[in-house]
């Protein structure tokens, strides 16, 4: 199996279509790669939101029915032989009795378990929505600010262009064109702050086109560096810099 092929099963992982060889290959993919990861949340949400908008609520009913069979069904007593002789030697209408009440608990837990499910899916697919929707929103702003000004590089085979507004005091990086990153590394964004690296977020390592909203503020800061790290980021940077931008001029 290639990398091409893993890229390609995070919708069937997704809905736990995945046979046990291909799941375990592509669970070890899935460790080292966020772009990946990220598919994979955003087809269980949007699965969430398809089951959520066809699923049924249990019939009121069901909770009476259910309490309704225990009452008419008789415990064994301390000694009783085996189960499955009883089983033999009971009358038809109580084997039935006993399996009716099992399908109703099985479904009484089931339809339960499913609801808080899609609630739990739909409720983050909702949030990551909002989240997404915030950062583009700050994103544009940035861009589109009377004050923005911009510095651009080249970077890793292709260009980097950092823009910061000083009203907003946010900074975005556009990327276009860079190489990925090495398996299981990440680029990483930093601010200067008079030779102190401060982290300011983590690049998508799947995407050689992007424009990343950086985390915290300017405040100051002298220049902004790139560097590669091990996927998750790290505290402090770890290599040379593959590029450093001083702050665009005024």
């Amino acid at each position: 199996m290639t990398t091409t092929d893993l890229h390609a099963l995070t919708g069937a992982y997704a809905l736990h279509a995945l046979p046990d060889d291909e799941r375990a290959a592509f669970e070890r993919h899935l460790a080292g790669c966020s772009s990946c990861a990220r598919e994979v949340a955003e087809f269980t949400a949007t699965a969430a939101r398809l089951a959520l908008a066809a699923s049924v609520p249990p019939r009121p009913a069901l909770r009476e029915r259910v309490l309704h069979r225990i009452g008419t069904v008789r415990q064994l007593p301390p000694g009783t032989a085996p189960l499955h002789r009883v089983r033999r030697a009971a009358p038809r209408g109580r084997g039935a009795a006993r399996w009716a009440l099992a399908a109703c608990l099985a479904a009484a837990v089931g339809l339960g378990g499913t609801a808080v499910w899609q609630y739990e899916r739909a409720r983050d697919a909702r949030h990551d929505a909002a989240r997404a929707e915030r950062q583009a929103e700050e994103v544009a702003g940035v861009l589109a600010a009377p004050d923005a000004r911009s510095r651009s590089v080249r970077v890793a085979g292709g260009a980097g262009t950092l823009v910061v507004s000083a009203s907003r005091d946010r900074a975005v990086f556009m990327a276009s064109g860079m190489m990925r990153p090495p398996s299981g590394k990440v680029y990483q964004l930093w601010f200067d702050d008079g030779g102190t690296m401060r982290s300011a977020g983590l690049m998508d390592p799947g995407r050689t086109t992007q424009a990343v909203l950086m985390q915290g503020t300017v405040d100051g800061a002298s220049g902004v560096g790139i560097t590669v790290e091990p996927a998750g980021g790290s505290r402090q940077p770890t290599t040379t810099p593959v590029a450093l931008l001083g702050m665009p001029p005024a």
